[in-house]
């Protein structure tokens, strides 16, 4: 069950100030937890399942991408350190910044292929994303897609779109495949491409003001159908919570050609941005299994967004449908805090602990100390790591 934005204001509402407390005396926060900081070497970078991890460090990676278009700007990376490949909107403009990923059997760009010749049925594509403080105008129309080219001609036997809705996100999957044969003869050839529907759309409005500043994880799956079977899957996570979901798919007939191979991360806004404006992405990710958020520390390092003089609190809680609180920081000033025993507490059912269990999943929320502000959703999930700390 995914909690609303409101269903959680009644939560925190009625669990910290209790029944006699109006909702409008205490607004969510409009603090986020910026970042985690993830350890330097991730386990998925070497997890067979993985076809593709890539945090834009390196020039050797980036120069794999046969079609790659931005800037990889140094310092702007999640964690505070490192490069992130910024996109770029200038007012009015459609952006820039982009790539396309290739794999597996694919037909285009064959000499770039990872994992030559290997037809996949189902993936997962990761990548963390963050808008400027400020952000306006909903969001830029598409941000990534996973296809299956099915020539060198660029037709495609289906696309699994993540687009945005608004202030949220959305998948819009399509197939150019009609009984067996695929009848696209170009690339985004809109004429011959029959849509499956694209609702519903995502509760987290990740291009919001409030969400903006902050890296949110997003993730998405696919899985073809069986030839000739209405089975195929298509899913949508952010922040680890599954959003979106469409099952009972007709993705490619009983067209066996192709499989998945490609993923494409974009920045194309269909109307132009209402200002001069920039996001970025980071640690991207494409794989045959579940990807899940960063893993970090045991005593993990997070940031927040924000001024400078506000004082605040954070809390850590082990992720779920209601999730339990284990560690309170104390009153804090600056921008980040250690996760341990000198900065906060623990508590529940790691009363005892001097740092976070290990490979867990957690998540934060936070808030100003000062009066009529409450506690901000619970957000930016992250793994600890299965070391000592």
């Amino acid at each position: 069950m995914i909690f609303s934005r409101h269903l959680w204001i009644l939560v925190w509402v009625l669990w910290g100030m209790g029944s006699s407390q109006s909702l409008l005396a205490q607004a969510p926060s409009s603090l986020r937890v910026e970042w985690v900081r993830p350890l330097p070497v991730q386990p998925h970078e070497q997890d067979p399942a993985v076809i593709w991890a890539d945090g834009f460090e390196s020039a050797e990676r980036w120069n794999q991408y046969p079609e790659k278009e931005g800037v990889l700007e140094d310092g702007a990376g999640l964690g505070g350190t490192g490069r992130a490949l910024r996109q770029d909107y200038a007012k009015g403009s459609q952006g820039k910044g982009g790539l396309k990923l290739i794999f597996g059997d694919s037909p285009v760009y064959p000499r770039a292929a990872l994992r030559r010749g290997e037809k996949f049925g189902e993936i997962w594509w990761r990548v963390y994303v963050k808008h400027q403080p400020g952000w306006m105008g909903g969001g830029p129309d598409k941000l990534s897609r996973a296809t299956s080219f099915a020539s060198s001609s660029w037709s495609q036997a289906m696309i699994a779109h993540v687009w945005s809705a608004g202030e949220s996100l959305t998948l819009d999957p399509a197939t150019g495949v009609v009984g067996g044969e695929v009848v696209t003869q170009k690339y985004n050839d809109f004429e011959r491409l029959r849509w499956l529907g694209n609702r519903p759309v995502s509760q987290l409005k990740i291009h919001s003001a409030e969400e903006a500043g902050r890296w949110v994880c997003v993730e998405a799956r696919v899985k073809l159908n069986t030839p000739g079977m209405k089975d195929g899957i298509n899913q949508l996570w952010l922040d680890g919570r599954l959003e979106c979901e469409r099952r009972n798919l007709d993705w490619r007939g009983s067209y066996e050609g192709h499989g998945i191979n490609a993923v494409l991360l974009e920045s194309y806004w269909n109307k132009g941005s209402p200002a001069d404006q920039a996001r970025w992405l980071d640690h991207f990710v494409v794989s045959t299994a579940p990807i899940g958020p960063l893993v970090t520390s045991r005593q993990p390092v997070l940031s927040r967004t924000g001024g400078p003089e506000e004082v605040w609190e954070v809390e850590v809680a082990l992720a779920g449908n209601r999730p339990e609180t284990v560690w309170r920081s104390n009153p804090l000033r600056g921008g980040q805090v250690k996760v341990d025993a000198e900065s906060g507490t623990f508590c529940g059912p790691q009363a005892a602990a001097k740092a976070l269990a290990a490979d867990l999943v957690y998540v934060t929320r936070i808030r100003q100390v000062v009066a009529g502000h409450g506690w901000s959703p619970w957000h930016q999930a992250f793994r600890t790591g299965k070391g000592e700390d």
